[in-house]
């Protein structure tokens, strides 16, 4: 990882005031920032670019285990729930990290001009890729970083560096699940309509058979292709997204435990406890009471 993009971002972080995650006057950029290892947190990753500046850190999505340092990062294609960590970290040297979200929009115009564009990938893989960045990436995100010191720019300049940053990933050595993710006309994109249907009615019982119907596939090809792609069953995708949403209310609109389990789908308080323990640890009020401030700016960022 460049040394110029590790003092750059380091020196916004030693500016800010407040704790990480720092929410930039870049729609869709945060930078990440922590002085020591941290236990997991249960996160919802978006499609973005998730970097490392300097540390290194982990993240499970199902039963997908991914281990990313310096330079490295992960191109997650598809919203899921996952279980990250910051494993390398100290007050001389912390965890710096990098978000940018994709804006598929420009992703699309981008790929449409290239003289030789790659093809969408034409089977279902998984959702999340490691990669390395450096080189040109590497430069795009120090010129992000840059333009913070300058916010009456980041209108007229900001959107010259996500073209930049779309035409490097497409043609790029996984330029494919790129393409594929921005065109969305792959089995792939089916899914993906599912998970979109099962996001937005979580709350509800939605059967197998419905969310198959909506991915074109059988009950038993929908059930393997979703796991291929999220690491994970339909159930389990509903159900920690569930908790995730409850645990988001808890936090940042004061809800309490009962409140919580029937607006995100629970019938008994006692069954959501049993399943919110296992999944965070602790029981609802415990863990709660437990997380940090501002641990409610974390709900829903990657």
């Amino acid at each position: 990882m460049s040394t110029t993009l590790l003092e750059a971002v380091r020196r916004y972080t030693d500016a800010q005031p407040g704790d990480s995650p720092f929410v930039t006057a870049i729609k869709g950029f945060f930078i990440l920032r922590s002085a020591h290892a941290k236990p997991p947190a249960h996160l919802l990753f978006k499609p973005a670019l998730c970097i490392v500046v300097q540390g290194a850190k982990w993240a499970l999505f199902g039963d997908r285990h991914v281990d990313y340092g310096p330079g490295q990062a992960l191109l997650v294609s598809v919203e899921m729930p996952a279980l990250g960590r910051v494993v390398q970290a100290s007050a001389d040297a912390p965890y710096l990290g990098l978000i940018i979200e994709f804006d598929l929009a420009v992703m699309r115009a981008v790929l449409e001009q290239m003289d030789a564009p790659p093809q969408a990938g034409g089977q279902v893989t998984g959702g999340v890729v490691l990669t390395e960045f450096d080189g040109p990436l590497a430069d795009c995100a120090l010129r992000m970083v840059r333009l913070l010191d300058t916010p009456q720019a980041i209108s007229m300049l900001y959107p010259a560096i996500m073209r930049e940053i779309c035409y490097w990933l497409l043609s790029g050595p996984h330029g494919n699940t790129v393409a594929s993710m921005a065109l969305g006309n792959n089995h792939a994109q089916h899914i993906v309509s599912a998970i979109h249907a099962l996001r937005d009615r979580y709350a509800e019982t939605v059967s197998i058979n419905a969310l198959a119907s909506i991915a074109q596939l059988s009950p038993s090809a929908f059930h393997r292709q979703f796991k291929l792609l999220t690491s994970m069953t339909p159930l389990q995708y509903q159900k920690q997204l569930r908790l995730l949403e409850a645990r988001r209310l808890m936090l940042s609109e004061a809800a309490n435990v009962e409140t919580a389990a029937f607006r995100v789908g629970y019938e008994s308080a006692s069954q959501f406890s049993r399943e919110y323990a296992r999944l965070f640890g602790a029981p609802p009020r415990r863990d709660i009471a437990a997380l940090p401030a501002g641990a409610a700016s974390l709900q829903g960022l990657l």
